[in-house]
């Protein structure tokens, strides 16, 4: 991914941002690492022992939202391979993914979450002119 596309991705993932929050401004820092980094990572904030595709670390929503995505990209690699994916398409998914997790939203408490999350990714990744990732 080239930081123009990594922009942009995010850029429209910020756009889902509901109206109550009064974000003025966003800085987002994306990195991306090899699966040896990503497992530990994933291990020390999450305890769990593998490298797992997007990590987020969100710091402040308003009025400026602060945030790190970890891009693991062997992980990211491989299952774009594995589900026969676009891995530029696949890699613009987790960044609008990882965005909307710093916008609060998630997907691991409840089906309602994960339903409207997944609607909502969905609907940015259509007007980058990405299909759903969640059809087989």
């Amino acid at each position: 991914l080239v930081a123009k596309a990594i922009r942009h991705a995010i850029k429209h993932g910020l756009a889902a941002l509901p109206t109550k929050v009064a974000l003025q401004a966003a800085e987002i820092t994306v990195r991306i690492v090899d699966a040896e980094e990503g497992r530990a990572l994933n291990q020390q904030y999450r305890a769990k022992d593998y490298a797992t595709n997007v990590l987020t670390f969100d710091y402040a929503l308003s009025p400026v939202l602060l945030a790190d995505l970890v891009l693991c990209a062997p992980v990211l690699a491989r299952e774009a391979l594995e589900q026969g994916k676009d891995l530029r398409a696949h890699g613009v998914h987790l960044l609008v993914h990882g965005t909307l997790h710093a916008m609060g939203y998630d997907h691991e408490h409840s089906q309602q979450d994960a339903q409207r999350m997944e609607a909502l990714e969905v609907l940015i990744l259509q007007g980058l002119g990405i299909a759903n990732p969640y059809k087989a």
